[in-house]
């Protein structure tokens, strides 16, 4: 499990950046843009998270949406504006970003309906979008680092990540996606205009870019 773990976070590290780059390609580095990050992390486990706050180059251009009260991210990005809600509505205009960015957030945020939910408030706030999400049929399940057994069924799934000491990644912790999953989800969000790019590793999709 050791090898499997180095290798994963090597793949990690290697597609996070490469998801970067594309970022920066299509976008640049313009302090014109106002940019809305959805799904702050307060605390930080790995180097993916906060990534744009990390990263960008202008971060008093950010605002940070998320679930939990900004304290310890507050103290490490103290020029981002920082925005609590309930994980419903975004209190945000129409249109009133030119960008969303949203890293491994979206197989989150609850059931599909809450998934759905979720891309046409990013699509009512923000003029584009740059949103990631694993792929559900990728061969290692990149948050808990384990091959295959999140193809089994969810309640199968769950009870195996109980007994390898997993549990924290049961119930409605994530809900991947595959992409006929996104492409059906984009068009019942009415969103026409699209293009899910595919990061692969090895032939594989790892995850999805949706660019939109």
């Amino acid at each position: 499990m050791r090898i499997i773990e180095r290798y994963a976070n090597k793949i990690s590290k290697y597609n996070r950046e490469r998801k970067w780059r594309l970022f920066i390609e299509l976008f640049g580095h313009d302090y014109q843009l106002n940019i809305l990050d959805v799904g702050f992390a307060e605390n930080e486990y790995t180097e993916s998270d906060n990534y744009i706050e990390r990263n960008y180059p202008y971060p008093e251009k950010i605002t940070a949406l998320g679930i939990d009260q900004a304290i310890e991210f507050h103290q490490r990005y103290p020029k981002v504006t920082t925005v609590t809600y309930d994980g419903g509505k975004f209190p945000f205009g129409d249109k009133h970003f030119d960008i969303c960015w949203s890293n491994a957030v979206l197989e989150h945020v609850g059931t599909k309906r809450q998934q759905l939910y979720f891309l046409q408030e990013i699509k009512r706030v923000a003029k584009s979008a740059f949103i990631t999400t694993p792929n559900r049929y990728f061969p290692i399940e990149i948050h808990t680092r384990m091959p295959f057994i999140h193809l089994l069924p969810k309640r199968v799934f769950d009870r195996l990540l109980i007994l390898i000491e997993k549990g924290w990644a049961t119930g409605n912790y994530m809900n991947l996606l595959s992409y006929k999953d996104i492409n059906k989800m984009l068009h019942e969000a009415g969103i026409s205009e699209y293009k899910i790019i595919k990061n692969k590793i090895l032939f594989i999709a790892i995850d999805f870019i949706i660019f939109f």
